[in-house]
């Protein structure tokens, strides 16, 4: 048997993609290897929202280009962001590379690649104009009780910084009878969990003449989902019939992730995000009104072109006053083609570093503090294995998605209460108390 290996760089988007990429590749005949090296059928699935992912994925199309070398008959394929937006010169950058695809031409892979991998027609491109839902190929799942469920794609925004309007196109809603299917199929198939995702997932159904709080009930209503989460969505859409919809639904976990990316009002309205600062924490009063017990995670640039210290005090002041429970924070990298990129005052790469520094410093005390307050809770915890960093412990995750390692016997998929004995800045301590629902 031919076998392929799929690398996973970026976002929620990419792991739902790559899960389709997988199911295809497995009904062309092929196994699944369990390195790149193990495989005859390689495959890259990319992000470029920042430099970070292209340089670690030069790398490895490198080594993937050596093992090439000595074994010919290997097929290599890149697909995603990167791809989409390196299109015209992917195969003079890495002429080791077979395929390429975007994001929106997943279906296409197969007929790319030939039955199992054979039959391969070298430099391969598919173009963004034949977008079809990743959603409604065939799938393999990293875990049987947790699903990803595409909703949308593509994004309307225009921030300054970001390269995915260009890579993944307009917005398009996928239609909610659909989603619905797909998810009451999940549930009898024993999925306990299901994430919505999108580029903006709480703009979701305007082209389709309904709404995103009309979707969150809907699934609600779905026998057997005990936990709904959803990603990403846009302050600027994030309208109260979705907090009502938050705060009534049972299943909808109390938790939202609310990217914020600059506490700077000034820098905000560069970055084109519609928003202010003001703008953005009295929405979050309005949903810890409506949501007492809702964790907020958020996303944060640091060295956006003009910010300036006070700028940045500013972003760090955000932090405090919101106090967010996680933070993924990261140093503006220019995308070409994006206005931010072309704009002449890039704050030097010695200030980006030092302020990523105190930002991190300033987001793992204040999460710190506000695990600390968990402890001596007991809280539901759905299992997902054991810890990785110490196999004697389970791992699971908390409805506020807070991260537990804790002393128990059940099994993968189970509901158990644990009661909260220790905290850190990214994750919880303790032991299982009983088995909530298997």
């Amino acid at each position: 048997m031919r076998r392929y290996h799929v690398t996973t760089f970026g976002c929620q988007m990419n792991a739902h993609d790559s899960e389709r990429i997988k199911g295809m590749l497995e009904e062309l005949g092929l196994g699944e290897a369990a390195a790149p090296e193990d495989a005859d059928v390689v495959v890259f699935n990319t992000c470029t929202i920042r430099e970070k992912p292209d340089t670690k994925l030069a790398a490895y199309l490198g080594d993937a280009g050596a093992r090439k070398r000595a074994h010919p008959d290997t097929v290599i394929a890149v697909g995603g962001c990167y791809a989409e937006a390196q299109q015209e010169r992917i195969f003079s950058l890495y002429p080791q590379v077979d395929v390429a695809f975007g994001p929106g031409t997943i279906a296409h892979l197969g007929e790319w690649l030939g039955a199992g991998g054979f039959g391969v027609a070298r430099g391969t491109w598919g173009t963004g104009e034949e977008r079809v839902f990743a959603a409604t190929l065939p799938m393999h799942r990293e875990r049987t009780f947790q699903a990803w469920v595409q909703i949308s794609m593509g994004c309307n925004s225009v921030c300054s910084y970001c390269i995915v309007p260009a890579v993944r196109g307009r917005e398009v809603s996928r239609r909610p009878g659909e989603v619905l299917a797909e998810i009451e199929s999940l549930a009898t198939a024993g999925v306990r969990e299901v994430t919505l995702l999108g580029q903006n997932v709480n703009s979701y159904g305007r082209d389709l003449g309904t709404d995103f709080a009309q979707l969150l009930r809907a699934v609600d209503a779905v026998d057997g989902i005990e936990r709904i989460r959803f990603t990403s969505p846009h302050p600027k859409d994030f309208r109260a019939n979705v907090i009502e919809a938050m705060a009534e639904c049972n299943a909808v976990c109390e938790h939202a992730h609310l990217p914020l990316q600059s506490g700077s009002t000034r820098v905000l309205k560069a970055m084109r995000r519609t928003y202010s600062r003001e703008r953005y924490l009295a929405l979050v009063d309005e949903m810890r009104a409506a949501i007492p017990d809702l964790a907020l995670s958020t996303d944060l640039i640091v060295g956006f072109p003009g910010e300036t210290e006070e700028d940045f005090c500013e972003t760090l002041t955000a932090v405090e006053e919101v106090g967010f429970d996680s933070a993924f924070t990261f140093v503006y990298s220019p995308r070409a083609g994006t206005e931010a990129a072309a704009r002449t005052d890039q704050v030097p790469d010695d200030v980006k570093r030092d302020r990523i520094e105190r930002l991190v410093e300033v987001v793992q005390r204040v999460a710190t503090e506000r695990n600390a307050t968990r402890v001596g809770n007991v809280e539901e915890v759905l299992v997902e294995g054991p810890s990785r960093t110490d196999p004697s412990f389970l791992r699971g995750r908390t409805r506020r998605n807070m991260a537990v390692n804790f002393t128990g016997d059940a099994p993968p998929g189970d509901l158990v209460n644990v009661r909260i004995e220790r905290a850190t800045s990214q994750t919880l301590g303790g032991v299982q108390l009983a088995v909530v629902r298997v």
